[in-house]
């Protein structure tokens, strides 16, 4: 049976769309009959191949939280003795997408094909990373997928709420600089010409502290559309120059180096590789195509090249401890619970342990600097507001002692 998508009128005339298994089209356009609908178009769910000339809806990714949903559900069903092609069937019964149904019942029929499921998985690499599959394929060959599954589905989930975490940390500190820098702008731009433009007319010399705010407020008001252009178009620029692949590399080494934002990135993308890791070594994967896997989650092209190199290392019997030390780009207590693990034989469990540290520390500095961050734009608002009130002031303050 394969899945088929349709697009059908109810006896109200509106449109229903969704997903039936059928062995053809003819069998969808009955059964669409049946359920008091008119078929309107019927097709099959294609495949990566088979959509490689053209657009495909399925090739877009799942969101972590979706992903973490559908495998929690198939790792509960599958442990309840079910098989994976029923799990797969009443886990997209119970999505409420249409475009996850599909993809989940194309990979049904692959599964009944004959294939493994990490090989039908593999139909599907925006929803299914190399991570995903890897592991699906060492639970199969295993025996124990309903574990691994679960292990992954915890995995997905944990990945998700960290990087909630972050985002959350760092949205009020984004909008408090934006909204700062709108009303800065705004006074520079409208108010202040209009308040200065009295003392001006007076003919008495202004303070320089005024002259000042009257020629930026000019500069402001008569260039700053160009001052945005010029950054728009320098944003623009640096993505399309971030393409080419050596500029990316050198990109990410200047990154790195810089004092503060370089240690946050490193810390970020080292817990990122041994969660990974971890997830990968617990679930059965060979350490070399761990090693592979946990390279490509890596955000930073000069750690990820360091990591392939210790990855080739060990495939030529070099230890992972010496390896990582040799990068210089992990952490002097990740390399001693590693090495730990490596000596106890339990590496997948240390590996785990120093990731879970490492969220901990970065969540931990990441919360001082928003901490930090929220007064000092609060110091900076209040001293911009100064410096306007002294400029508008002392003009005042000197006509009344001329008065005087």
């Amino acid at each position: 049976m394969a899945a088929f998508e349709y697009l059908a009128l109810d006896a109200r005339g509106r449109q229903q769309k969704g997903v039936l298994e059928a062995d053809s089209a003819r069998q969808v356009r009955q059964l669409l009959r049946e359920r008091q609908l008119a078929p309107l178009e019927v097709k099959a769910t294609r495949t990566r191949e088979q959509a490689a000339g053209g657009r495909f809806s399925l090739s877009r990714g799942l969101s972590a939280r979706d992903l973490a949903l559908i495998t929690r559900q198939l790792a509960t069903l599958v442990q309840a003795a079910l098989p994976i092609e029923e799990a797969l069937r009443a886990a997209a019964a119970q999505s409420s997408n249409s475009r996850i149904q599909s993809m989940l019942l194309a990979v049904r029929a692959r599964v009944l094909e004959g294939q493994s499921l990490a090989s039908s998985l593999r139909e599907f690499p925006a929803a299914f990373p190399d991570l995903y599959r890897a592991t699906v394929a060492a639970g199969e060959h295993a025996g124990h997928l309903g574990p691994v599954l679960e292990q992954l589905a915890d995995y997905t989930e944990q990945r998700q709420q960290s990087r909630q975490k972050i985002q959350l940390a760092l949205l009020y500190p984004l909008i408090l600089m934006c909204a700062s820098l709108a009303i800065v702008t705004f006074l520079l731009g409208f108010v202040v010409p209009d308040v200065v433009r009295v003392f001006i007319d007076s003919g008495q010399p202004l303070p320089l502290l005024t002259r000042g705010l009257i020629a930026l407020s000019d500069f402001v008001k008569h260039w700053g559309w160009l001052v945005l252009s010029l950054l728009l178009g320098a944003v623009l620029g640096g993505r399309w120059a971030l393409r080419d692949a050596s500029v990316r590399q050198r990109w990410h080494g200047v990154v790195l180096r810089v004092p503060l934002l370089g240690h946050l990135l490193r810390a970020t993308d080292t817990a990122r590789f041994a969660s990974t890791l971890a997830i990968l070594t617990r679930s059965g994967v060979p350490l070399v195509e761990a090693l592979g896997i946990g390279a490509e989650v890596i955000a930073n092209r000069v750690i990820r090249n360091h990591v392939v190199q210790v990855a080739q290392k060990v495939r030529e019997g070099g230890s992972l401890t010496r390896a990582l030390e040799g990068s210089g780009q992990f952490p002097p207590m990740m390399l001693h619970m590693i090495a730990s693990g490596e000596r106890s034989g339990e590496l997948d469990q240390m590996l785990a342990r120093t990731a879970r540290n490492q969220e901990n520390d970065l969540a931990a500095q990441i919360a001082l600097l928003v901490g930090l961050f929220e007064p000092f734009m609060l110091i900076f608002m209040g001293a911009v507001v100064l410096v306007i009130v002294l400029a508008i002031l002392l003009p005042i303050l000197s006509l009344n002692q001329l008065v005087g």
